[in-house]
Protein backbone atom coordinates (compact mmCIF):
# COMPACT_ATOMS: atom_id res chain seq x y z
CA UNK A 1 0.00 0.00 0.00
CA UNK A 2 2.99 2.18 1.09
CA UNK A 3 6.48 1.98 -0.23
CA UNK A 4 8.43 3.36 2.57
CA UNK A 5 12.30 4.93 1.76
CA UNK A 6 12.61 5.80 5.42
CA UNK A 7 15.91 4.50 6.80
CA UNK A 8 15.87 3.35 10.77
CA UNK A 9 17.56 6.77 11.27
CA UNK A 10 14.73 8.84 9.95
CA UNK A 11 12.22 6.75 11.04
CA UNK A 12 13.25 7.15 14.87
CA UNK A 13 14.00 10.64 14.45
CA UNK A 14 13.97 13.16 17.28
CA UNK A 15 16.22 16.20 16.98
CA UNK A 16 14.91 19.17 15.19
CA UNK A 17 18.58 19.07 12.99
CA UNK A 18 18.79 15.18 12.02
CA UNK A 19 19.39 16.39 8.42
CA UNK A 20 20.62 19.30 6.39
CA UNK A 21 18.39 20.93 3.69
CA UNK A 22 17.55 19.57 0.29
CA UNK A 23 16.32 21.52 -2.34
CA UNK A 24 12.40 20.28 -3.27
CA UNK A 25 11.01 23.21 -5.90
CA UNK A 26 12.31 26.14 -7.57
CA UNK A 27 9.52 29.03 -9.24
CA UNK A 28 10.01 32.25 -11.10
CA UNK A 29 6.70 34.49 -9.96
CA UNK A 30 5.62 36.20 -12.38
CA UNK A 31 3.17 39.14 -12.38
CA UNK A 32 0.13 37.38 -12.10
CA UNK A 33 1.60 36.10 -8.73
CA UNK A 34 1.22 39.44 -7.26
CA UNK A 35 -0.57 41.37 -4.34
CA UNK A 36 -2.01 44.94 -4.61
CA UNK A 37 1.25 46.18 -3.65
CA UNK A 38 3.37 44.54 -6.40
CA UNK A 39 5.10 42.18 -4.57
CA UNK A 40 4.17 38.22 -4.30
CA UNK A 41 0.66 37.88 -2.48
CA UNK A 42 1.79 35.37 0.44
CA UNK A 43 -1.07 32.90 -0.44
CA UNK A 44 0.59 31.73 -3.96
CA UNK A 45 4.32 31.50 -1.28
CA UNK A 46 1.91 29.45 1.12
CA UNK A 47 0.36 27.35 -1.71
CA UNK A 48 4.47 26.60 -2.78
CA UNK A 49 5.20 26.15 1.19
CA UNK A 50 2.63 23.11 0.80
CA UNK A 51 4.09 21.97 -2.52
CA UNK A 52 7.15 21.28 -1.17
CA UNK A 53 6.30 19.66 2.48
CA UNK A 54 4.34 17.17 -0.08
CA UNK A 55 7.43 16.34 -1.71
CA UNK A 56 9.79 16.00 1.20
CA UNK A 57 6.97 13.85 2.36
CA UNK A 58 7.59 11.43 -0.58
CA UNK A 59 11.13 11.28 -0.05
CA UNK A 60 10.48 9.26 3.12
CA UNK A 61 7.41 6.94 1.71
CA UNK A 62 5.42 6.81 -1.72
CA UNK A 63 2.28 6.96 0.02
CA UNK A 64 -0.74 9.11 -0.58
CA UNK A 65 -0.03 12.36 1.66
CA UNK A 66 -2.29 15.35 2.88
CA UNK A 67 -1.25 18.76 4.61
CA UNK A 68 -2.78 18.42 8.46
CA UNK A 69 -1.55 21.65 9.77
CA UNK A 70 1.02 24.07 8.60
CA UNK A 71 1.95 25.08 12.51
CA UNK A 72 4.22 28.51 12.02
CA UNK A 73 4.61 30.68 8.97
CA UNK A 74 7.23 33.31 8.85
CA UNK A 75 6.93 35.91 6.26
CA UNK A 76 10.98 37.76 7.06
CA UNK A 77 11.10 39.77 3.42
CA UNK A 78 9.18 40.46 0.35
CA UNK A 79 9.55 38.41 -2.96
CA UNK A 80 9.71 40.43 -6.29
CA UNK A 81 8.84 39.54 -10.31
CA UNK A 82 11.63 37.92 -11.28
CA UNK A 83 13.12 36.82 -8.23
CA UNK A 84 13.97 33.30 -8.65
CA UNK A 85 12.49 31.54 -5.59
CA UNK A 86 13.70 28.32 -3.94
CA UNK A 87 12.14 26.02 -1.41
CA UNK A 88 14.40 24.09 0.62
CA UNK A 89 12.86 20.97 2.94
CA UNK A 90 14.03 18.79 6.21
CA UNK A 91 12.00 16.45 7.88
CA UNK A 92 11.90 17.29 11.59
CA UNK A 93 9.82 14.36 13.64
CA UNK A 94 8.21 11.11 12.58
CA UNK A 95 5.30 9.68 14.31
CA UNK A 96 3.17 6.81 13.05
CA UNK A 97 1.16 8.09 10.40
CA UNK A 98 3.24 12.04 10.13
CA UNK A 99 5.90 13.60 9.27
CA UNK A 100 6.76 17.53 10.65
CA UNK A 101 8.90 19.21 7.63
CA UNK A 102 10.71 22.71 7.92
CA UNK A 103 10.21 24.42 4.43
CA UNK A 104 12.80 27.35 3.73
CA UNK A 105 11.93 29.75 1.28
CA UNK A 106 14.85 31.76 -0.65
CA UNK A 107 15.09 34.40 -3.16
CA UNK A 108 17.96 34.89 -5.34
CA UNK A 109 17.20 38.78 -6.42
CA UNK A 110 17.12 39.14 -9.94
CA UNK A 111 18.31 42.30 -10.09
CA UNK A 112 21.72 41.98 -8.07
CA UNK A 113 21.82 38.05 -7.49
CA UNK A 114 21.93 37.73 -3.95
CA UNK A 115 19.97 35.51 -1.61
CA UNK A 116 17.49 36.36 0.84
CA UNK A 117 15.72 33.99 3.50
CA UNK A 118 12.22 35.26 2.64
CA UNK A 119 9.88 32.47 4.41
CA UNK A 120 10.20 29.61 7.11
CA UNK A 121 7.30 27.54 8.01
CA UNK A 122 6.67 24.07 9.54
CA UNK A 123 3.94 21.60 8.57
CA UNK A 124 2.85 18.52 9.03
CA UNK A 125 2.15 15.91 6.15
CA UNK A 126 0.05 12.88 7.46
CA UNK A 127 0.18 9.21 5.10
CA UNK A 128 -3.72 8.71 4.18
CA UNK A 129 -5.22 5.18 2.84
CA UNK A 130 -7.53 4.98 -0.06
CA UNK A 131 -10.55 6.30 2.36
CA UNK A 132 -8.27 9.12 3.95
CA UNK A 133 -7.91 7.47 7.20
CA UNK A 134 -4.45 8.30 8.67
CA UNK A 135 -1.83 5.55 7.43
CA UNK A 136 1.12 3.74 9.45
CA UNK A 137 3.68 4.73 7.00
CA UNK A 138 7.12 4.44 8.95
CA UNK A 139 5.74 1.00 9.96
CA UNK A 140 5.75 -0.43 5.71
Amino acid sequence: MCNSAASDRQRNMNSPDSEEFKPALRFMPMPRDTNVYGTIFGGVILSWIDQAGFVEARRHAKCRWVTASIERVDFRSPVNVGDLVRLLTRPRRTGTSSLEVEVKVEAERWDNGETAEVTTARLTMVAVDEDGRPFPWNEA
